[in-house]
């Protein structure tokens, strides 16, 4: 990018993100990313992150040389099925409908992404409407496809704890016909929790809930209302339960492109969170530090490299990379 996208809110932000931090395309050309996440294996790492509208998860491996290469991770990553006209939230590319370069086209791909804790890849299907991992020989488990015997509408957005348990968000975006499709089976969107085989829900205040994040000592979960642009955050226990919700920030009446989405905390436990505008820092007392401006609508955000101090951003068409002060807890 030609200038710094960096707009510092309150001193604090001079901490995190240089005022001079350049924003980086390092790839593009997709139909809508979401869910990415960095995989560190010894001295070398590379970038997961889906491409929801081509069912497919990518593998970025930066080369060392300020780009990278990509390759398929995972074909069907979302629904397995060949009707895939017949599943999936319908989208566009944000293009005017008589604009020559619009585009339409079914979400039916995977969207979140998460590793456990030991180095498996845990995937929100979205399309496939279920919590899938894959093992460390490449088989594919489901680990979660219902809540009392009634199939889920579209998982979005998962994250696993320290000790295994899984959080996931489940809405409607799955299926075609969204909260009226004829497929639909639980009548609202909600937070849910696998702890061996056991899915219990633990959040259902949150119409139109999307993402989810653990502070670093896991004694808070953030979670977000999408389209409504407003963050909410609960108190955790030590068995787990989830209580006390408030509202942490509105972003309602900010200006720009991009909604409430992805959320990532940092080692300081500051919440980094896509929002209209680009990604936006807040303090752990819900005060805004500053924000990245973004080219086009973000979607998700993951602390990346050897160190966990490369923001990687997934965008509607790209992924983005910008270098930050503080390293990223999650």
């Amino acid at each position: 990018m030609s200038s710094s996208p960096v707009r510092a809110l309150d001193p604090r932000f001079a901490g995190l993100v240089s005022a001079t931090a350049d924003l980086q395309q390092v790839a593009t050309g997709f139909g809508f990313t979401e869910g990415v996440t960095w995989v560190q294996k010894g001295a070398h790492g590379h970038l997961l992150f889906s491409d929801i509208p081509a069912n497919v998860i990518y593998r970025w491996t930066p080369d060392g040389e300020g780009t990278g290469t990509i390759d398929v991770f995972l074909e069907k990553a979302g629904y397995q099925g060949h009707d895939v006209w017949r599943v999936g939230m319908p989208f566009t590319n944000g293009k005017a409908p008589d604009d020559p370069g619009y585009e339409q086209f079914n979400m039916f791909g995977s969207n979140g992404i998460t590793l456990d804790p030991e180095g498996r890849v845990v995937i929100a299907t979205w399309g496939g409407r279920s919590i899938d991992r894959i093992e460390h020989d490449g088989n594919r488990s489901v680990l979660a496809d219902s809540f009392g015997g009634k199939r889920f509408g579209g998982p979005n957005d998962v994250v696993v704890c320290r000790n295994g348990d899984i959080y996931f968000t489940d809405t409607f975006g799955g299926m075609l016909g969204l909260g009226e499709d004829p497929s639909r089976e639980l009548d609202i969107n909600g937070i849910y929790r696998i702890r061996g085989s056991e899915v219990v829900r633990v959040i259902d205040d949150i119409p139109n809930v999307n993402g989810l994040v653990f502070s670093p000592d896991e004694t808070a979960l953030y979670a977000n209302g999408s389209i409504d642009n407003y963050i909410n955050r609960y108190t955790v226990d030590s068995s787990g339960n989830i209580g006390n919700g408030t509202l942490f920030y509105d972003f309602a009446d900010t200006p720009g492109a991009g909604i409430t989405d992805g959320m990532r905390v940092d080692v300081a436990g500051n919440l980094w969170t896509t929002a209209p505008g680009g990604v936006w820092a807040l303090s752990p007392d819900g005060a805004p530090l500053g924000m990245i401006a973004l080219p086009e609508g973000g979607s998700n955000l993951v602390f990346g490299g050897p160190d966990r101090k490369t923001l990687y951003i997934s965008a509607a068409t790209s992924i983005y990379r910008i270098e930050t002060k503080i390293a990223g807890a999650r």
